[in-house]
């Protein structure tokens, strides 16, 4: 079982697609695995299309944020804000399977919706910091590991995967999703704010310095206060690049390349964590072996992406053909599937 958090410290980059694709594809790959979405972005748009896209998935989203008992990743929350330094053991309360909302999705797919409430408990998990024992930030940083380790036990720990959807700023479930995470993945889009958010991640999850008398982030001195583990950097993404011939067209080819040089230079020169993969593998000793490994491309398959998205239906569910998003016709051609289609698929076979 692995933790992936998915998290580039900039919005637009496509992650929440990303993670609807990447779990509906994991669990068609794998149907003997449970496979688990969080979905820490208030914005819940990874729970939006899990649930059934633009339209179904929202009114699903509004039944469920709209009963008695919240049955999402606020409800967790508001239990962990009562009980702030003892677990309450009711992570597995949480969880919904998807495909009782979405026959698109496989049906071992789970997910602990997402919240727009989480924004006005912001506040009150930042004050649970403070007080109470010495070690208030550390088991406050705990309570995401606190909700996958109760959904694990409930599972009986059988093997599973889980991903993690980041509130795209670096905000406390940001921090809380990444002390979870054993591994992550920093979706990127092919733009000069791109390489500056990029350079953000390091920085504020693994201490790099753009000039040696920044400041280090409380999060990095915090955790190494108490001896957490940081999530190694398992390979980052450009996410729907647009292509020509095969690779990216020359003005995304450069941007790609400069985040590239960006990454690479982190590996050369520091102690910063990456994740050696597949299992066994040889650790890379130049450039090239580094991008195969860390560097990995996801097509931009224009119309069919919007329409995969907008229905909540994975990339390699979706069919060629007339289709209606929001009462308007589209069409999705054969081509368009065939840029990205396989891109996930390869992408997912990556995924340990």
């Amino acid at each position: 079982m692995a933790i992936y958090a998915i998290w580039n410290n900039k919005g637009g980059v496509g992650k929440s697609y990303l993670t609807f694709q990447l779990a509906s594809e994991y669990a068609r790959q794998h149907p003997n695995k449970r496979v688990l979405v969080v979905d820490l972005c208030p914005q819940a748009n990874s729970s939006s299309m899990l649930l059934g896209g633009m339209i179904d998935g929202e009114s699903r989203l509004n039944d469920i944020h709209g009963r008695q008992q919240r049955l999402t990743i606020s409800g967790y929350i508001d239990d962990r804000i009562r009980s702030p330094y003892v677990p309450t053991k009711s992570g597995a309360s949480y969880i919904t399977q998807v495909s009782q909302y979405n026959s698109k999705i496989p049906n071992n797919v789970y997910l602990v919706v997402g919240d727009e409430k989480l924004e006005l408990q912001s506040s009150q998990v930042s004050r649970a910091t403070l007080p109470g024992p010495p070690d208030a930030w550390r088991t406050v940083h705990l309570w995401i590991t606190d909700l996958i380790s109760d959904i694990k036990h409930s599972w009986n720990n059988e093997d599973s995967c889980i991903f993690i959807d980041c509130n795209p700023s670096f905000s406390i479930y940001t921090e809380l999703a990444l002390t979870a995470a054993e591994r992550l993945l920093i979706p990127f889009s092919a733009d000069g704010s791109s390489k500056r958010a990029v350079k953000a991640v390091l920085s504020l999850v693994y201490g790099q310095r753009r000039h040696p008398n920044d400041t280090q982030s409380d999060f990095y001195n915090e955790s190494n206060r108490y001896n957490m583990s940081l999530p190694e950097i398992y390979m980052y993404i450009g996410n729907r690049l647009t292509q020509m011939n095969n690779s990216s067209a020359s003005a995304f080819k450069t941007v790609v390349e400069e985040i590239s040089d960006e990454i690479y230079s982190v590996w050369q020169s520091t102690n910063t964590p990456f994740c050696i993969h597949p299992s066994g593998a040889t650790r890379p000793n130049n450039k090239r072996a580094f991008k195969s490994m860390f560097q990995f491309e996801v097509n931009d398959a224009n119309t069919a992406s919007v329409v995969s998205g907008a229905l909540g239906i994975p990339i390699n569910v979706l069919t060629a053909g007339p289709k209606i998003v929001a009462g308007k016709p589209q069409t999705v051609n054969q081509s368009q599937l065939d840029k990205q289609a396989p891109n996930l698929q390869e992408l997912v076979q990556r995924i340990e």
